[in-house]
């Protein structure tokens, strides 16, 4: 399941960047939840429904949603994972709910950010390079363009994967990670805003990596289990 929507993105186009590209590389059945338009104080029907997330193995989350303040309704969108249900975190997703009084949104993500720095390229430094998400991964990468998110904690679970050095605040942050806290098992990154580093090969290599390890479907070489390979290279 990919829940994409809100303000200040393209996920009109991201929506099928991720989907097509990921596909290429994971054996996925998709559904694509787009909603709330370009409103980022959206509460979105799918959320209101009780057990929105049963069947699936994994949701996507790629959505800006930042205005929301209902502490029931994010706290309930929180316990489906805190639940067990594996999740994938893209970009402004950690800042949808920031405003909210609660910390059960920032907890389930693992990262609690609040601001980003100006736009401009980041140079993504490899900091777990044995971990199966990350083997392929280069030691450095510098991306297309860049929004980097401002990291202010890291929650109990998480594991750092990769960070950027940030110009306006001078000084490292985290843009990729893992949490396996409680129940939770969450691939993040901040990543993403630019759909020309969105496309890029390095980055829907990431993506899948983190999503196949979210469900456990990716080995200690960092590659699909028999069976949840894509259609690249077929």
């Amino acid at each position: 399941l990919m829940v994409t929507g809100g303000s200040s993105h393209d996920y009109d186009s991201q929506k099928t960047i991720l989907a097509e590209g990921i596909s290429k590389r994971a054996n996925i059945e998709w559904t694509i939840a787009h909603q709330g338009g370009k409103d980022r104080n959206k509460k979105i029907p799918l959320f209101l429904k009780k057990g929105w997330a049963d069947g699936y193995d994994v949701v996507v989350h790629n959505q800006c949603f930042g205005g929301v303040v209902d502490v029931p309704y994010v706290e309930s969108i929180a316990s489906v994972h805190q639940a067990g249900v594996p999740a994938v975190m893209i970009h402004c997703t950690p800042h949808s709910y920031r405003n909210a009084k609660t910390d059960e949104w920032r907890k389930v993500v693992g990262v609690s950010s609040f601001s980003h720095e100006k736009h401009r390229a980041l140079a993504v430094r490899n900091q777990a390079a044995k971990h199966p998400i990350m083997l392929a991964f280069p030691k450095e990468w510098k991306t297309p363009n860049g929004e980097l998110y401002k990291i202010d904690k890291l929650w109990p679970g998480v594991t750092p994967l990769a960070s950027a050095f940030g110009v306006d605040t001078q000084k490292d942050h985290v843009c990729v990670w893992t949490n396996t806290h409680e129940k939770m098992r969450v691939f993040g990154t901040t990543i993403g805003h630019h759909n020309e580093t969105m496309r890029t090969e390095v980055y829907l290599d990431l993506v899948t990596r983190g999503l196949l390890w979210a469900c456990k479907k990716l080995d200690e070489k960092g590659q699909p289990l028999d069976g949840y390979g894509g259609s690249r290279g077929k």
